[in-house]
């Protein structure tokens, strides 16, 4: 069988990324759908959930990765449109054996790619270099699969929810920059209580209003006017596949991932004393120091959401973050990082104080 050399820029350690049509092709995503069955095969799976974001290019990269999956005798089983937090979901609930996401995440919209779980752990580094090799090889597995459609949007929106538990309504400005959380943050928001103020909810691949990146001031902007020009308690940002979540205190003022993790720590460490908090090398000393006074066991470790993902389930931590905004949460959820989830732990924690953010 004739093999496929992708582009080697494309293969990163977390994930697969490149530019449409120029270093990421339609037959690349076929390759690395057939690369990445033929993986599942050998580690006995035969199921794969397949994801896509709102990106222009993603429906018929997901159409070739499913090919790619149902010709090593796969059964793809389809999600459709959200973000890359509801893929890492469905895996949970189908169960199944492994899944792929088609998502640019937060880069600009000639943008797009891959992350992949393989059973409920994150697929990265000497794995994504063998799936190069397979594909360039063409030693593929060979069967005759099958896909179908599994919409799991409400059942995921739902599951937000059920974790919210805050005790007065708030008011709430969100922001989804055009990503592809903006169907489920718009469907989160109407069964939460409060004032919930949306903006560019509608799922846009071109990104009209502004980059979809948290951790870019810039792309603030519009948030922090809505903040105070509303008086809002605070307020909310994901990224372009919703892995990662900005916040901003009622006063429009940037709160980073360490600080966040603080506050979110005080709930977890309230429910689990003495529990382990992990956090990446770019977080303040501040961070480690709080988590140490409230009782928790601080830990810092390696950049990567696949690494803390790998690093959470090796000391059963129940909370990791990073100063990017991937918030990781196995405290009463799935220890993957989800920017949705971590909105409503953020809610709980300001609607069971008696005060708002700044």
């Amino acid at each position: 069988m004739n093999g496929y050399q992708l582009d080697p820029t494309i293969l990163r350690e977390y994930d697969i990324r490149g530019v449409i049509d120029k270093t990421l092709t339609i037959d690349g995503a076929y390759a690395i759908g057939r690369a990445f069955g033929t993986m599942v095969v050998e580690n006995g799976g035969r199921t794969v959930c397949v994801g896509y974001d709102g990106r222009l290019s993603s429906p018929d990269l997901e159409k070739a990765v499913v090919d790619g999956l149902t010709a090593c005798g796969l059964s793809a089983i389809r999600i459709g449109l959200g973000p890359t937090p509801m893929l890492y979901f469905a895996v949970n609930i189908v169960p199944a054996d492994a899944g792929i996401m088609i998502s640019g995440s937060h880069n600009p919209p000639e943008y797009n790619g891959f992350k992949m779980m393989l059973g409920k752990a994150p697929f990265y580094g000497e794995d994504i270099l063998r799936l190069g090799e397979i594909a360039a090889a063409g030693e593929y597995a060979e069967g005759t699969g099958d896909s179908s459609e599994y919409p799991v949007h409400d059942k995921y929106v739902a599951r937000l929810a059920a974790d919210y538990d805050g005790k007065r309504p708030l008011k709430v400005a969100w922001d989804a920059g055009n990503g592809s959380a903006g169907d489920a943050m718009r469907d989160l928001c109407a069964r939460l209580p409060g004032t919930h103020i949306l903006l560019n909810e509608k799922i846009d691949g071109t990104f009209p209003a502004h980059h979809p990146d948290p951790t870019v001031p810039e792309c603030l902007e519009q948030l922090q006017e809505a903040v105070r020009s509303e008086n809002c308690d605070f307020g909310l940002a994901f990224d372009g596949d919703g892995d990662r979540i900005g916040a901003v205190d009622g006063q429009g003022r940037i709160l980073w991932g360490d600080q966040l993790m603080i506050l979110l720590a005080s709930d977890v460490l309230k429910d689990i004393p003495g529990a382990t908090i992990i956090a990446d090398v770019k977080a303040s000393q501040t961070l480690f120091d709080e988590v140490a006074r409230m009782g928790g066991e601080p830990l810092m470790w390696r950049t990567g959401h696949s690494l803390i993902k790998a690093k959470m389930a090796e000391t059963k931590a129940p909370l990791a973050g990073e100063m990017s905004g991937h918030i990781f949460f196995a405290d009463k959820y799935y220890g993957y990082d989800d920017g949705l989830y971590a909105a409503v732990r953020l809610l709980n924690h300001v609607a069971n104080q008696s005060r708002s953010l700044g």
